[in-house]
């Protein structure tokens, strides 16, 4: 039987999001680190784009878990 959002496999969903946020903040971080690490000068968007990533990571492995696990499952 299918729900009120169609056939979705929440715990998968949710893993898959909070891995995808957890990518994207490492690899605005690790960007970030190697940029200034080695000392290299990159344009401002390049930077910018990275801390972005970060934030944005950090928002969706924050919020996937409340969202797919806990707040979709219970308005089916």
């Amino acid at each position: 039987m299918t729900g009120r959002y169609g056939d979705l496999d929440y715990p998968k969903l949710t893993k898959r999001s909070l891995a995808f946020g957890v990518g994207l903040f490492l690899i605005g971080a690790v960007g970030e680190g190697l940029i200034h690490a080695t000392g290299m000068q990159v344009p401002g968007w390049e930077e910018r784009l990275l801390v972005d990533m970060e934030f944005l990571g950090t928002a969706i492995a924050l919020l996937s878990p409340f969202v797919f696990g806990i707040f979709l499952p219970l308005t089916e």
